[in-house]
């Protein structure tokens, strides 16, 4: 497997097209915007401003070399978003989303919120994600490992929220196990999943 690297601005480009197309047939993204054409065009925009505004600045992005893949991340007590990085991304998520889905969008990033765990310290990996024509060849599990490293070396648990039922048994592979069940507001579950700190082998 080809090394590991973190992203920088200069990737924004090209791991936006990319997760874009990871996450085109994605049950929340496509509850987000069910209009296949218009998630079609406003994904790429989307990924930007995760990038950009959210996940670049805390410097944990992670992807290979031909940026076919990307974990992005959240260190301890930074998964929160601050009502000033909110309202910053109020004119994207309007852009992406539309007037008529806020609300209902408003509502289930809430009930996501709620059940995200606030009582100890954890990594949070908020996306992750693969080009489906590079799918299956351990891209994934390569970008996301080296923050797993981290976890297991300072003792610290790692959570995630999968959309896809499909992914669990992925996720289990690398120590995560199903801590509940978030049903969206007229959309699909989601499933949170712990890990704790894996011992050395």
């Amino acid at each position: 497997m080809a090394d590991i690297e973190k992203a920088t601005v200069a990737d924004v480009p090209a791991l936006s097209q990319t997760l874009a197309r990871a996450f085109y047939d994605d049950p929340a993204i496509s509850w987000m915007v069910p209009d296949d054409a218009r998630r079609l065009r406003v994904g790429p925009y989307g990924f930007k401003s995760w990038l950009t505004k959210i996940y670049l600045p805390k410097n944990e992005v992670f992807t290979d070399p031909d940026r076919k893949a990307a974990a992005l991340w959240a260190p301890p007590g930074k998964w929160r978003m601050s009502a000033g990085l909110q309202l910053r991304l109020t004119p994207s998520v309007f852009r992406i989303v539309g007037l008529k889905r806020l609300p209902l969008i408003a509502k289930g990033l809430a009930m996501m919120d709620k059940q995200h765990p606030d009582d100890r310290p954890h990594w949070y990996l908020a996306v992750l994600g693969t080009d489906p024509d590079y799918q299956g060849k351990g891209l994934g599990s390569a970008v996301m490992q080296p923050v797993l490293d981290r976890c297991d070396a300072d003792g610290v648990g790692a959570y995630l929220e999968s959309s896809k039922e499909a992914n669990i048994p992925f996720y289990r592979r690398h120590g995560f196990e199903v801590t509940g069940e978030i049903v969206l507001p007229d959309g699909p579950p989601i499933w949170p999943m712990w890990r704790d700190p894996q011992p050395p082998s």
